[in-house]
């Protein structure tokens, strides 16, 4: 079975606590799938290999991301924006993942983007509402997400648009344009 292999793979990579969250986003996105008429086993997938990269070492991500012709932006942030889109690299690289829903679920799960389809939707906003996320404001962003996605996913990038600028943290330009495609499709 795909599940195992892919929890077998992403264990070693990755703390305890972030392996138990990965299990949350898995749970979370099946559920919002079949919630929403989507393939619940490609938000598994994307759900498991969603934080693959998250704790690879920042500067081979730079170099992978110059070996293999990803977003030059990407060199010039952390880890926080490199690992999705490594992470697809990883999944379709050494998972022989070719459905490209899947590589951009998991390319753009924490940054967003411009016209994002059902999964990748699905996978964004699983991974910030997860059993396991403690914030304020997650029980609306989970309410939110039981009643209508495209909802749920305005709630979500407001969400994070506004921690980041409370926070004064830079705006990764990708997120931007999601946070605009959102507001214009869902004012």
């Amino acid at each position: 079975m795909e599940r195992d292999k892919y929890l077998s793979a992403i264990k070693p990579r990755m703390p305890e606590k972030r392996y138990i969250h990965t299990i949350g986003v898995m749970e979370t996105a099946i559920s919002l799938a079949v919630k929403y008429g989507e393939d619940s086993t490609a938000a598994e997938t994307a759900a498991i290999l969603h934080d693959i990269a998250k704790y690879a070492d920042e500067d081979w991500m730079r170099q992978m991301v110059k070996e293999n012709g990803l977003d030059a932006r990407l060199a010039e942030w952390g880890s926080e924006i490199l690992h999705g889109p490594v992470g697809a690299w990883i999944a379709e690289t050494e998972f022989n993942i070719t459905n490209e829903d899947i590589l951009n679920s998991i390319r753009f799960h924490t940054t967003g983007r411009a016209g994002m389809s059902k999964l990748e939707k699905i996978i964004y906003i699983a991974d910030m509402i997860e059993p396991n996320r403690k914030f304020d404001g997650v029980e609306h962003l989970r309410k939110s997400a039981s009643e209508d996605l495209d909802i749920a996913m305005k709630a979500c990038i407001c969400h994070s648009i506004r921690f980041l600028v409370n926070t004064e943290q830079p705006i990764y330009p990708v997120s931007i344009e999601c946070f605009n495609d959102v507001i214009s499709k869902y004012a």
